[in-house]
């Protein structure tokens, strides 16, 4: 699905918000009436279109931010289960385990 939503498994109105979102990805101002109709007439509702557009504006704004602090994002899963097991076990007071063990 995250290849091809067009051709996923998914209903029409996930779709047809998700064309929203993409579009939300590039350029907010290139939603259009005839998108938001689109998802309307595919069972969308306007709460539904409101929190896609959110939801996806939220999302390029943390990726900015996150992007403009330099962060890393390992490539190893097994770091991610590292800290969760740190996390649940301490809390976010301590600081981080190191990476690079």
């Amino acid at each position: 699905m995250q290849q091809d939503p067009e051709n996923a498994d998914i209903s029409d109105k996930l779709k047809a918000l998700l064309r929203i979102a993409a579009k939300v990805q590039q350029d907010g101002k290139l939603v259009s009436t005839a998108d938001i109709d689109h998802a309307k007439s595919k069972g969308a509702s306007e709460k539904e279109i409101h929190d896609t557009v959110l939801i996806a504006a939220i999302f390029c704004m943390f990726n900015r931010y996150v992007d403009g602090l330099a962060t890393i994002a390992p490539d190893d899963p097994e770091i991610y289960e590292k800290i969760g097991r740190q996390r649940s076990a301490e809390g976010y007071l301590t600081p981080p385990v190191p990476l690079n063990d």
